[in-house]
């Protein structure tokens, strides 16, 4: 049975790449990735059911942040987008950021796309986007949420875990990282991704070993979870033939008051979609 998700379902985890001939990648990139567009993903979106997107910036970009800028002025107001920024940003790029409608950075620590921010910039970049009511999306592997944790503990902005921490689901539920990403979403100002599932699991498709940790999540922290695709999967652990698989996985995460806050609720307030 195919799930149908609420209306106004937000996918808070997706990328777009390209068109490359009007927006190339840059030269020093970690990878080389299939060209994606917003006309793939709006196509992809009329398919699955899902209204409202949140485009994360893609590393192979940097701190370029046009196609994604291009994909959420062509929405109709229904895309939000996170970004790269670095320091050459002044205080009005980053009013002209919010206005193209970013709602927060990223900063990557995992390691195989290496570029890992310093601490300095972390901080730095935390007090700038405070006043503009951004959150800070934290994309880390799943040691750095040991590694990492007296930093994450100082933030008293919102910031956001991508992909349940990226944790391996081999390692059960009593793994440390896990139970260290379970104590840092006590805190009101932490919120998860319950994304990934196919980086997660360690059995692969349908990745249901991944199941029982997007569960533990979302009973942790009902208000302060959202889900996404991460379409198109850049540099996947396992193939994914198509994401509906994806979302066939929902009704085995939460009822369906926790789904509607999953994926209704909570990213409207998250992003500041109109309910």
């Amino acid at each position: 049975m195919v799930y149908v998700p609420p209306e106004n379902t937000c996918d808070a985890h997706c990328h777009v790449w390209g068109p490359v001939a009007r927006f190339p990648f840059q030269e020093n990139r970690p990878f080389t990735p299939p060209e994606r567009t917003k006309d793939d993903l709006a196509a992809l979106y009329r398919r699955l059911g899902i209204t409202r997107s949140v485009i994360v910036q893609a590393v192979v970009y940097g701190t370029d942040n046009a196609a994604m800028l291009d994909a959420i002025a062509h929405s109709g107001g229904r895309y939000r987008g996170i970004a790269l920024i670095d320091d050459s940003f002044d205080e009005k790029a980053l009013i002209k950021l919010h206005e193209g409608g970013i709602r927060g950075v990223r900063f990557g620590f995992v390691q195989h796309l290496g570029r890992r921010p310093d601490l300095g910039f972390f901080r730095r970049t935390v007090a700038r986007i405070a006043p503009l009511g951004w959150h800070a999306q934290i994309h880390l592997d799943a040691g750095d949420l040991l590694e990492l944790r007296e930093e994450l503990d100082k933030l008293t902005i919102p910031f956001v875990i991508d992909h349940m921490g990226r944790v391996d689901a081999a390692k059960g539920l009593e793994q440390a990282p896990f139970q260290a990403l379970l104590e840092q979403v006590k805190r009101e100002n932490c919120w998860v991704k319950v994304s990934g599932s196919d980086r997660v699991s360690a059995a692969g498709a349908p990745f249901t070993d991944a199941v029982p940790f997007a569960r533990a999540l979302i009973a942790a922290a009902p208000d302060r979870v959202v889900w996404g695709t991460d379409y198109p999967h850049s540099n996947p652990r396992h193939l994914i033939e198509d994401d509906a698989g994806l979302m066939e996985l929902l009704p085995q995460m939460a009822d369906e008051a926790g789904l509607r806050k999953l994926l209704v609720d909570n990213p409207a307030r998250l992003y500041g979609f109109q309910s």
